[in-house]
């Protein structure tokens, strides 16, 4: 079983982190995630969550450093999850290849329900500051 690698944005502002929420009837859908998406066969990673973003919210982003690395196995396939600190360079997040979209308060993110690959991601942004991406 081939695993499949996905990126995910970690973005902040004003304290706030930037969830999206997927389209009703698609995987998982309705839950909340960390925007991104996957890595096509030879695509950069970087490249490729800078295309996710610019498709699916319409914002073009600085890709940093990575935040979180997250192997999670689905009955369906496995994944490698890649989660970089992001930074808007251009456009507000418009929800476009999503369901919604929010700006959420670190305590916030305990609330939401999100796939389980997410969760290191999450635990991570609301245990400790020491480890949170400058807010900017």
């Amino acid at each position: 079983m081939r695993t499949i690698i996905v990126t995910a944005a970690v973005i902040i502002q004003k304290g706030k982190v930037l969830v999206t929420q997927r389209k009703e009837g698609s995987p998982q859908g309705l839950l909340w995630e960390f925007p991104g998406g996957k890595v096509n066969e030879a695509e950069d990673p970087k490249a490729a969550l800078k295309r996710e973003l610019k498709e699916e919210l319409n914002i073009e982003v600085e890709v940093e450093r990575i935040f979180e690395v997250v192997f999670h196995l689905y009955p369906e396939y496995p994944i490698l999850l890649l989660a970089y600190e992001c930074q808007i360079k251009k456009g507000d997040p418009e929800p476009i290849g999503c369901q919604n979209l929010q700006w959420v308060h670190f305590e916030e993110l305990k609330g939401l329900s999100m796939p389980p690959a997410d969760e290191p991601i999450r635990i991570r942004l609301t245990s400790s500051p020491m480890g949170l991406p400058q807010a900017r």
